[in-house]
C-alpha cells in the first residue's frame, strides 16, 4: 500500500531529472542563440568600424598620392631647370673658350694690318697680305666675330677705350676721330675694346 500512496514524482525520480536536463538544454539553446545573435551584432559593428576606417584611410591615401604626385612634378621641374642651366653653362663655357682663342689670334691680325699699311713696291707681297687678311676676315665672320665700328661714331665706354683726346671745333662732342687698335665683339660680348682717340 505504501507503494500506491506514493506520488508519481516520488516513484519516478528520473523523469524529474530529465525535465531539469531538458529545461537546461532549452536554456542552453536559448543562450547559444542569444550568443550567436550578439556575435553577429559584434561582427556587424566590427565590419562597420573597419569600413569606417577604410573610408577614413581613403582620403589619406588620396592625399598621399597627391603629395607624391606633387613631389614628382617638383622633381621634374627641378630636373628641367637643371638641364636648361647646364645647357646655358656649356654654351657660356664654349663661348668663353672661343672668345679666348680669337683673342690670342688678334695680335696676328694687327700685324697683318700694319703690313698692309706699310708702303711697299712689291705688289705680289701686297696682294699676298691682302689675301691673308681677306681669309682672316672670313674666318672671323664665320665664328661670329665682328669688328667694332669706330671713326665718326660717338664714344661708347662699353665698346671703346679712349687713350687719346683732342680739341677740335669741327667735330662733335665725344666723337671718335682715330682708331688706334681695332676692337672686336662676338655677338653682344666684347672680346677686345677698340682703342680710340676722342675729340672734345
Amino acid at each position: 500500500m505504501s507503494r500506491k500512496n506514493k506520488s508519481p514524482d516520488e516513484n519516478n525520480p528520473v523523469p524529474e531529472n530529465e525535465d531539469i536536463i531538458c529545461e537546461n538544454e532549452n536554456n542552453t539553446a536559448e543562450e547559444k542563440s542569444e550568443l550567436n545573435e550578439t556575435e553577429i551584432k559584434i561582427e556587424k559593428e566590427s565590419d562597420k568600424k573597419q569600413s569606417g576606417k577604410k573610408k577614413a584611410d581613403a582620403p589619406s591615401a588620396e592625399s598621399l598620392l597627391k603629395a607624391e604626385k606633387d613631389k614628382y612634378l617638383r622633381m621634374l621641374a627641378e630636373y628641367d631647370n637643371y638641364r636648361k642651366r647646364s645647357t646655358k653653362e656649356r654654351e657660356s663655357i664654349y663661348s668663353d673658350v672661343k672668345a679666348d682663342t680669337v683673342l690670342r689670334f688678334l695680335p696676328v691680325y694687327d700685324n697683318l694690318l700694319r703690313a698692309l699699311d706699310t708702303p711697299t713696291e712689291d705688289e705680289a707681297y701686297r696682294r699676298g697680305v691682302e689675301m691673308i687678311m681677306t681669309q682672316f676676315d672670313e674666318i672671323l665672320a664665320k665664328m661670329g666675330v665682328t669688328p667694332i665700328e669706330c671713326v665718326g661714331k660717338t664714344f661708347d665706354p662699353e665698346l671703346h677705350d679712349a687713350v687719346m683726346h683732342e680739341t677740335d671745333e669741327d667735330k662733335a662732342e665725344n666723337e671718335i676721330v682715330l682708331e688706334l687698335q681695332k676692337g672686336f665683339k662676338m655677338g653682344d660680348k666684347v672680346i677686345r675694346f677698340a682703342c680710340v682717340k676722342v675729340a672734345n
